[in-house]
């Protein structure tokens, strides 16, 4: 497989999806589509931040990984295997943590606004 194809079929596909989630974020709390935690679902409140803050965070970081897989794939001389699924990983494993310390910094264990 091309390393260009490649990266195209794993961070291409997580920046589209993150597009999407960004354009169409879920209007109320349901357990099929949207930033689903325990924290993120105690209310309509904390669901809509949940989600506006997790879309943003994916879509940044999601961009930052399919640029920085397409230059990989364009300055390497080695076969690309396992280092674009690691960018992935780490976008969305940062994307989560990042939104968990903002429901955490703006939200009690309640579910109040602080």
């Amino acid at each position: 497989m091309s390393p260009i194809l490649y990266v195209i079929t794993t961070n291409g596909l997580l920046f589209l999806l993150s597009i999407i989630f960004y354009n169409f974020p879920p209007k109320k709390i349901n357990s099929l589509y949207g930033y689903r935690t325990v924290k993120a679902m105690q209310n309509e409140q904390i669901w809509d931040f949940a989600n506006s803050v997790f879309n943003k965070n994916l879509l940044i970081y999601s961009g930052i990984s399919l640029l920085g897989s397409v230059l990989l794939a364009c300055f390497t001389s080695k076969e690309l295997t396992w280092q674009p699924m690691l960018l992935v990983l780490l976008c969305i494993v940062v994307s989560i943590l990042k939104t968990e310390r903002s429901l955490t910094d703006n939200f009690t264990e309640e579910g109040n606004k602080k």
